[in-house]
């Protein structure tokens, strides 16, 4: 879909290969990072297929002061910069403050501008000033096509090292809808584009520990088509125990399942390489 190709680490995405963004949404306790690296990494080899290790040290907009929203910048920065030396992913975080720019790039190889917050102009500079690679969800509010203006900020600011994700538009109340046009109007903006799948299925009201809080009925359908359609790569939350996770308990997939998910993925987009340009 991509005409641009960008390197993350040894993983270029936007090639004809297929590439995995994954791990918990939040991070946890170090031994719930680990035991999902390991398996992340054993899926990678036997299926041959990148991963990118994701996980946020803090996830800002939590619907409630209740929740808990990670262990913060400095020391999840640390348990990321850990799981890079010892399993040689390339990480990935969410930012929310042009101040977090700058040190989590220091370790992280992508920085993440979450949906809600994709056309913040001076978060977008911070981000983008720091050389990293720039991951931009689309945001549920905008047309797929508007993505070209946070994506010109970044642009303007110096950096061209950009991937644009769909997780999804607000359709009614509480309510997200993937429409398969969106990867066509976002990948004409040039630059690989990611589908999000596990945030997709979300129900936003429910919190998300609570198991109506999320419609995973429909990961293999929504994955499937995304796939079809020509994404560069997928964007899928794994978690050892999905149930028990402390933040989307009810969209992660569980990171034991993720092999069998991913090889259907994998053969579709195959096919979908094969015919792309006919």
């Amino acid at each position: 879909m991509s005409n641009k190709k960008i390197n993350v680490g040894n993983i270029s995405c936007g090639a004809d290969e297929l590439f995995v963004i994954s791990g918990p949404c939040v991070i946890e306790e170090e031994s719930i990072m680990m035991k999902t690296a390991e398996k992340l990494k054993e899926v990678s080899a036997r299926l041959n297929i990148n991963i990118i290790y994701k996980s946020s040290f803090t996830k800002d907009n939590r619907s409630s002061l209740k929740y808990y929203n990670g262990p913060g910048l400095e020391k999840g920065v640390k348990i990321l910069a850990k799981i890079k030396e010892q399993f040689g992913f390339p990480v990935l975080t969410d930012i929310h403050y042009p101040y977090q720019a700058a040190p989590a790039a220091e370790v992280c190889d992508v920085l993440q501008i979450p949906a809600y917050l994709c056309m913040q102009t001076e978060l977008m500079v911070a981000a983008a000033k720091t050389g990293a690679v720039i991951n931009i969800k689309h945001g549920q509010f905008l047309a797929p096509e508007n993505m070209k203006h946070p994506v010109t900020k970044c642009v303007e600011a110096g950096n061209d090292k950009i991937i644009l994700t769909e997780r999804g538009y607000t359709m009614g109340y509480n309510d997200l809808i993937v429409d398969p046009r969106s990867f066509y109007h976002m990948g004409q903006l040039g630059y690989p584009v990611v589908f999000d799948i596990t945030h997709s299925i979300r129900k936003y009201g429910i919190p998300s520990a609570d198991a109506k809080g999320g419609a995973r009925e429909f990961l293999p359908v929504l994955s499937r088509a995304g796939v079809a359609s020509g994404v560069d790569g997928v964007f899928i939350e794994t978690h050892p125990e999905p149930e028990k996770a402390l933040c989307d308990a009810a969209s992660q997939l569980c990171v034991y399942d993720l092999e069998e998910f991913l090889k259907p993925l994998l053969e579709l987009h195959a096919i979908e390489v094969k015919y792309r340009n006919k």
